[in-house]
Order: structure tokens, then sequence, then C-alpha cells
């Protein structure tokens, strides 16, 4: 069976290309997959829409970020599906349907790296790269099992990758073991010019764990107490510096006025057909308007300098991946833009500053995977990953 018409629903049937690799490297042995917003040479770059793909052609120069893995020994196996033009976070594209989770298959993957979290929690590669604007490999990571990062911004190339947000895009990846997302972060990340010392102070964000449902902080209390056994006891602190929701409009606003920039000409100009939700909102950014996307960018930096503070340079913050498990693929959309909204009060704290966060697979209920995330200071990514290798370790 090709990777194309396995029943995950991961990859995109895209006729096979040659994509050499180095004989050597650091990351030999390993399979990886690609979000469909990357250029891979030999292959087009569809976004999820297939007018976005008909435009495309066989793209001729590979991502620097794709390459990188290429020369450190990674194969490429295939390009895998991302919700519609990366401005969504449930993983069911209108155009193409959903990719399967492969931690919980009645449950969906999250998005918009699905295919991505969908591949890997599938066992059809090792790793995988997504992007992260406003969740899209955190959700996925938290709903499918996986190990997820939101990289400090800029942190990893997106040069030829299709751009949504410019201030808030990011490209993560994911693995199921901690030892595989080593070898890759050393690989994309390099060192930390702002490592975190040996022994990082932990905070915990009181605020933020008050919005998960009652049965997911339930389930999350025990992660946080084996995360405590191994870092030490955790300062409750209050995250936010203004009502979340506050932050969550300022995200939006800044994510809408970017996202029109982005994509704005390319719907109207080719009259692009939309999936309902992501039309929507795609009419929401539209409508921003100049002052308050410079009321926002206010916001957003007066919350970038609070929480540099609260970090400073040896802090790292402990708080929920998402609200809850991952919603059943039955779930009627309008309970899904619901649970949405809801995660996006906390997903959108790091998109807001650009500070790194990872998720771990550290808790469950109902057989579905629940993460939890760690957020270090600007520029802390790699020092991050060893904290969570020494809490794997401890755990095991």
């Amino acid at each position: 069976m090709s990777l194309a018409t396995h029943p995950s629903r991961a990859f995109l049937p895209y006729p096979d290309a040659p994509v050499p690799n180095a004989a050597n490297g650091p990351l030999r042995g390993l399979t990886f997959a690609v979000k469909d917003l990357f250029d891979v040479s030999g292959y087009p770059t569809g976004g999820g829409n297939p007018h976005v793909l008909a435009r495309s052609g066989i793209k001729t120069t590979t991502a620097p970020t794709v390459q990188k893995l290429l020369d450190a020994g990674a194969a490429f196996v295939g390009k895998v599906h991302t919700d519609e033009l990366a401005f969504s976070m449930n993983g069911q594209n209108h155009h193409y349907g959903g990719p399967y989770n492969g931690a919980a298959p009645d449950r969906i993957t999250g998005g918009s790296s699905s295919g991505s979290a969908s591949a890997v929690s599938n066992k059809l590669c090792d790793f995988a790269l997504g992007t992260d604007t406003g969740g899209s490999v955190r959700a996925p990571a938290s709903h499918c099992g996986l190990f997820g990062i939101r990289p400090s911004h800029g942190r990893i190339s997106l040069t030829h990758c299709m751009p949504l947000c410019e201030t808030l895009d990011t490209c993560g990846f994911f693995a199921r073991d901690i030892a595989t997302f080593a070898r890759v972060a050393d690989v994309l990340l390099g060192a930390d010019a702002n490592p975190l010392p040996s022994r990082p102070r932990l905070l915990l964000a009181a605020d933020l764990f008050e919005l998960p449902t009652p049965e997911a902080r339930k389930a999350l209390a025990p992660a946080t107490a084996r995360i405590e056994a191994v870092l030490g006891k955790a300062s409750p602190v209050d995250v936010a510096d203004r009502p979340l929701s506050d932050l969550y409009w300022a995200f939006r606003y800044v994510q809408g006025w970017e996202a029109w920039r982005a994509d704005g000409a390319l719907i109207e100009n080719y009259g692009l057909q939309l999936g309902p939700d992501v039309a929507g909102r795609f009419a929401f950014s539209k409508e921003v308007t100049a002052a308050q996307f410079e009321k926002s960018s206010a916001v957003r930096r007066e919350f970038t300098a609070h929480l540099g503070c609260l970090l400073g340079q040896d802090g790292i913050l402990l708080l929920p991946t998402m609200p809850d498990i991952a919603p059943l693929r039955t779930t009627p959309m309008e309970a899904l833009e619901d649970y949405r909204t809801t995660a996006a009060h906390t997903l959108c704290l790091t998109p807001l500053t650009g500070f790194p966060q990872l998720s771990l697979p550290l808790s469950g209920r109902d057989g579905a995977p629940l993460g939890v995330s760690l957020i270090g200071p600007m520029g802390s990514d790699r020092s991050l990953i060893a904290v969570a290798e020494t809490l794997m370790t401890a755990i095991a």
C-alpha cells in the first residue's frame, strides 16, 4: 500500500519524484513528511486548496528548512495535507476531508498541520514539518499524543513556504518520542543564543489552568505533579496582564490584518472557492482596520514585555496546551468553532510574544491524549527541549 492510499489519509496523492538526501548525517535512518505549504523540488505546493494547487506548477526549488533535513540524512517520504491556506485549527479540509488521528481515530487531528500530525501518529514517518501561526502545531500535538514545538519567531526558516501572517508564522515539527524530537531539534535549531540554566525556575500559569474543562483539569493534575517532582514546586502566577479576552482579540486583529495582506489578492483576483469556515475567517480579516491593527500591536508589545519580565532568562511556564482532548470527528461545525475560540485564548500567547512553546504528551482521558506545555524565554528553544528530555527520562 502506498502512503497516498493509506487509511490515515495523511498524504497527498502526488506522483513520486526523487528527493535526494545525504547518505550520512545526524538524521540518517529517519523518515519525514512535509506539510503542503513548503516547496519541495519535483512537487507542487497546494496549500490545502484546489485552485492554489492548479496554479502551483511543479516546484524547482526546495525550501531551505526541508533541504537542511535532507542534508542531515533524513529521507523525505511525501507531502501531507494542511487545512485550507493554513487558516484553521480543526484538521478538516472542506475540499479533501480530514486525516485520521493515529492516537484517537474517532477524534479530529487538529490543524492546520493535520497531515503532519496524522502521519507521525499513525507511524508512517518518524517526524514531520508543520507550521504554527495560531496553534497549528501545538493543537495537533496535544490531540495526537505527540511532541510538538512552536519555536521562537524566526528561529527556523520559512523561505519557500506559503505565508499566512508575516509576524506570527513559525515552522515547527512533530515526533512521537523525545529522542527523535531532540535529534531533529539539533539540526533545525542549533545552539541557543539564550540558553536556560540547568535548573530553571518553574512557574505555573494559574489563570490558564482555569480554562480547560473540569474533566481536563483533573486529567492534567497528575502530569503537573510529575513535572514538579522533577523540576521542583512551581510558583503559581497569573500570566495575563489584562483580561485574556483582550489578548485574544489583539491576536485576532493582528492575524486578520496580516492574513488578508498575504492572501486577499489571491482570493479575490482568482475567485478562490473556500470552505465556509475559512471563508468566514477571511471575510473577518478583510474588515480589520488599520486602527484595530495598530491598537492590537500596542497590546502585543506591552504583553510581550510583561511575559518577558515574568520569565526573565531563567523561567519556564507550565500551562495546558488545549482546553480538552480532541473533539469527535462528528462534532458539528458550530461546536468546533466554539472549541477553537476557547483554545485560542491560551494558544494566542506565544504568537503574540514570539516565545517558544513545547507541547508534551503527558496526559489524557477517555483513551485520548492531552498535552501540557512549557513556554521559555525568547531564544531558549533547544534548552527548553533539553528540559523535556530530562523530564521524560525521569518519568519513563
